[in-house]
């Protein structure tokens, strides 16, 4: 079997596998946890294969995702992976809030650590944008961890591009991790360019559609009681009987090309340019092998632009998150949120 190459993401130094591993749905999100050993032996299965860039967060459980991590971590496999956290997002007491002030980034930085056991955490995200405190105040205090070499590089999740521009003027933003993937295309208006304009490497999330380019439309079949994916517009019943049509016509490409929708759809976001790693998550070392069998695929310019006539603006019905849910928006970065929504 053929490993997973590599690249570099962002101009500071930072390389890591071309295709990443998003751990969220291991523990929390998507239902119920997985077995601990399973996931454990998935986690080695990837780094076998090449993969090695980890994504996890604080919230996602929370706590148990990096927990998880960072038992997989142990007996000398932390030295062959690069391990991305994410900090921001404060549940307690039944109560979420995005939060930027630098005691919290501190705080949550060293609780982080302990949790994942490791010294250094290699690319530590903003999870979402406390635009309460100016992003000059949080990245300062980054930048001071970065000095005390508790993080190597900075990151920005769902950020806007004018917030970009000012944290990179503060320190070297080396990532910033966005929602991209065939129906979620928003971003490449404004904070694509902008990332690319200043050397920041791109990480993209939910690439395969939350799932819906891996089945379509059954994938709400699998949703369980707790799976926040309900509360998206487009998986709401009178949405997904339209989508479902976007399905169908790549499943009938990826037919044509003898592989899967999945991977055609992967493929897709692996072909916007050597600056980008996606990070699909899976709980399935089956899924795990088709998702690195995307990196193979090759898409000429005729079938990208077939691909994404399929998924045209008005072709999809639902917006891509719902009420409380938090994701950026171009005017002021994080919205209000009564619920938190993982990527």
């Amino acid at each position: 079997m053929a490993t997973v190459g590599r690249i570099k993401l962002g101009s500071e130094g930072l390389e890591v596998s071309a295709q990443g591993l998003g751990c969220m749905s291991m523990s929390s999100g998507y239902g119920t946890p997985k077995p601990e050993p399973d996931m454990i032996t998935l986690i080695h299965h990837a780094i076998q294969r090449g993969v090695t860039f980890l994504d996890t967060s604080d919230i996602y459980g929370p706590h148990t995702n990096e927990i998880l991590l960072g038992k997989a971590l142990k007996g000398g496999v932390r030295d062959k992976v690069e391990l991305a956290s994410k900090f921001g997002i404060s549940f307690s007491d039944g109560k979420v809030d995005i939060r930027g002030d630098p005691a919290y980034v501190r705080a949550a930085c060293e609780a982080s650590l302990k949790r994942l056991e490791v010294d250094c955490i290699d690319l530590y995200y903003q999870h979402r944008v406390d635009t309460r405190v100016p992003i000059e105040v949080t990245i300062g205090e980054l930048k001071k961890l970065v000095e005390e070499g508790k993080v190597k590089y900075i990151g920005l999740s769902e950020a806007s591009a004018s917030t970009i521009r000012r944290a990179h003027a503060v320190h070297p933003i080396t990532a910033v991790q966005l929602e991209w993937s065939l129906w979620a295309r928003d971003v490449e208006e404004e904070i694509i360019p902008t990332c690319r304009e200043l050397g920041i490497g791109i990480v993209a999330y939910s690439p395969l559609g939350r799932g819906f380019f891996s089945t379509g439309a059954k994938v709400v079949e699998s949703f369980s009681e707790h799976d926040f994916r309900k509360r998206l517009p487009r998986f709401y019943p009178e949405n997904m009987e339209h989508n479902k049509t976007i399905f169908e016509r790549v499943n009938e490409m990826a037919k044509r090309k003898e592989c899967s929708p999945s991977q055609l759809a992967l493929a897709w976001v692996h072909h916007q340019g050597n600056d980008v790693c996606p990070i699909p998550g899976t709980t399935k070392i089956e899924n795990l092998n088709q998702n690195i069998g995307a990196l193979s695929l090759k898409l000429t310019p005729e079938e990208m632009a077939e691909l994404e006539s399929y998924v045209a603006a008005d072709a999809i019905k639902g917006e891509r998150s719902g009420p409380g849910i938090a994701t950026y928006n171009t005017e002021g970065d994080t919205p209000p949120l009564s619920s938190w929504e993982a990527a």
